[in-house]
């Protein structure tokens, strides 16, 4: 009886491990779909620039999400050593619905597009003091208000540095005299090749033009022998 009661208890123990893993597995899956399928936001694949004192430019930001958005509350912030200023705001009622954008900085204006899954700003009249790191934040309901952002980094100069395409240039010369005397060498050969093509089409003429004027003063020979020929 004891053996029994062990063997049932030790089944429904290896029952309720297996409940256990497949549960397990369950919410793996869940939370790799979930993940799959968030909010993402992006400032592009190169996240800084340099600017030149007193320019403007495009701070980028966009974002997409594989569930779609409802009231999706995005801001721009600049880190000043620490402390966060906002620079504008707003809420995406639904997608291609354009938000009535909040600009807490003069210099600031709004360019994007919901239409274009697009919240990227302009920042006119750069000054060395913008220098530094700007958060593009966005935070979706519809994923239980998860919060997403991405930084970009904006080095202000007095001027942009000048690239020396000196080996760039070399290179390109190369590469061009090489495709250049290819292209030479192949034409020089396809006009011998035809020029030889045709001296054998002249020389096999004249052959067969020989052969034929040989052939008539056989037979004219002939002929002649066999009138010069008396009867007996």
């Amino acid at each position: 009886m004891e053996s029994k009661g062990s063997g049932r208890f030790s089944m429904s123990r290896c029952l309720s491990s297996g409940d256990t893993v497949h549960a397990s597995v369950v919410v793996t899956l869940l939370l790799g779909v979930w993940c799959a399928s968030a909010l993402e936001v992006s400032v592009g694949k190169v996240p800084f620039m340099e600017a030149m004192n007193g320019s403007t430019v495009l701070l980028p930001c966009t974002y997409s999400s594989c569930i779609g958005i409802k009231n999706l509350y995005f801001n721009w912030q600049y880190n000043d050593n620490g402390t966060f200023m906002k620079l504008c705001d707003a809420v995406i009622p639904v997608e291609g619905v354009e938000p009535r954008v909040q600009v807490y900085h003069e210099r600031i204006v709004f360019v994007g597009s919901s239409k274009h899954n697009n919240i990227s700003i302009l920042l006119f009249n750069v000054t060395f003091e913008d220098e530094g790191e700007y958060t593009c934040f966005a935070r979706n309901p519809k994923e239980k208000h998860r919060n997403h952002s991405a930084i970009f980094t904006l080095f202000v100069v007095d001027e942009l540095k000048v690239v020396d395409n000196t080996v760039t240039t070399i290179i390109v010369s190369v590469v061009g005299g090489v495709i250049g005397l290819i292209i030479v060498v192949m034409v020089t050969k396809t006009v011998v090749l035809l020029i030889l093509k045709k001296s054998a089409e002249k020389n096999k003429e004249c052959l067969v033009s020989s052969g034929q004027d040989n052939t008539d003063n056989g037979l004219n020979a002939a002929k002649a022998d066999n009138k010069a020929t008396p009867k007996a």
